[in-house]
């Protein structure tokens, strides 16, 4: 339901050192090709990790969806209609942008939540590009899952099987939210006898992934070789790290088959290897997956649409924005899978 749009709204401000406090700020009004959204939903993703700790000038989330409460001039969509936000404002005129490789615009104009205010204000205001709408019936939560837990695995799914089309077998490295999402979309786009192998050193969250059908190991207690032995696998086709580790990327490399594909999804450290034995005999490749196109979001909205209640169990907690510290303080506890702040 759409409010009244005030001229001032209340938003988080991170203050920096894991101190979230609150301020005002002006309720922003859309120019021509704009859209100024009543935030209903907005994702905590562990890339906020460092607005959390260090602070931020503007106000943080990337995963933001709602419902449109105003239109500038020049704009099509429909006050009144839900959907979500793309973090990339691209430029739709670029060579990548043309291609469709939105994700990789050379003419970025902003990344929502990082370098312009994000979605956990009360409202956003976002270029109409980057708003997909969704189906009526579908609250701002669910619409959340489209971003970062479908759109991020989905083309790294997608980017496996530019090198390999075969995959019979995967593993995954890391059960956070992401890491969830890849065992989910592995099961919904792969099929749901796909032997999957996750790894994590928190049972809440190989708790989780094995009631979603995933075959946990525990990397505190046995190596990823051990426990793919254990699952009575001795290898796998493709490889997903999603915990931006070098043990981890170094495990997955090791226990790729011939023809494997390995593909880096979360950023952080680096990949010890050696070209003729880890890529060149057995034909192996490394490659980086970078969020999503959004020419990919038509795709993954029609699997939800077939797979919500599946895809719901990665939504662990709910929670209202004036509880946004606590969330963030849990969700950084490792004890969760998505915490969404609601509006």
């Amino acid at each position: 339901m759409l409010n009244p749009i005030p001229e001032v709204m209340t938003v988080p401000k991170f203050e920096g050192g894991g101190i979230i406090s609150f301020h005002e700020k002006d309720v922003p009004v859309p120019g021509a090709g704009q859209l100024l959204l009543q935030v209903g939903a907005n994702a905590l993703c562990g890339s906020e990790r460092g607005q959390f700790y260090d602070g931020s000038e503007v106000t943080p989330g990337h995963e933001g969806a709602g419902i449109v409460a105003a239109a500038g001039p020049d704009t099509s969509t429909p006050v009144g209609t839900t959907g979500a936000v793309f973090l990339m404002d691209f430029c739709g005129q670029c060579r990548s942008c043309l291609l469709g490789f939105t994700n990789q615009c050379v003419a970025k104009r902003a990344d929502y939540g990082f370098n312009v205010d994000g979605g956990f204000g009360v409202y956003e205001l976002v270029n109409e590009n980057v708003f997909f709408a969704v189906d009526s019936d579908m609250s701002a939560t669910e619409a959340t899952l489209l971003l970062d837990i479908m759109g991020t695995n989905g083309h790294g799914i997608r980017r496996a099987r530019l090198v390999r089309q075969d995959i019979e077998s995967a593993a995954v490295a890391g059960a956070g939210p992401i890491g969830l999402g890849m065992l989910a979309m592995l099961k919904v786009m792969l099929g749901f006898d796909l032997p999957v192998v996750i790894s994590d050193v928190i049972p809440y969250r190989l708790a989780l992934a094995e009631r979603m059908g995933g075959l946990p190991v525990n990397v505190a207690n046995e190596t990823l070789a051990a426990g793919l032995k254990r699952q009575r696998l001795t290898e796998v086709d493709a490889a997903f790290d999603t915990s931006g580790k070098s043990v981890a990327r170094r495990a997955c490399l090791d226990a790729l088959s011939q023809r494997g594909v390995l593909v880096c999804i979360g950023h952080g450290e680096g990949l010890d290897l050696t070209i003729s034995p880890d890529l060149i005999g057995p034909e192996r490749a490394v490659i980086g997956s970078e969020y999503f196109c959004y020419g990919e979001l038509p795709a993954n909205l029609e699997y939800l649409r077939q797979h919500r209640d599946f895809l719901n169990q990665i939504i662990t907690h709910r929670l209202p924005v004036s509880d946004i510290q606590y969330a963030f303080e849990l969700f950084f506890a490792g004890g969760t899978g998505k915490v969404i702040i609601e509006q």
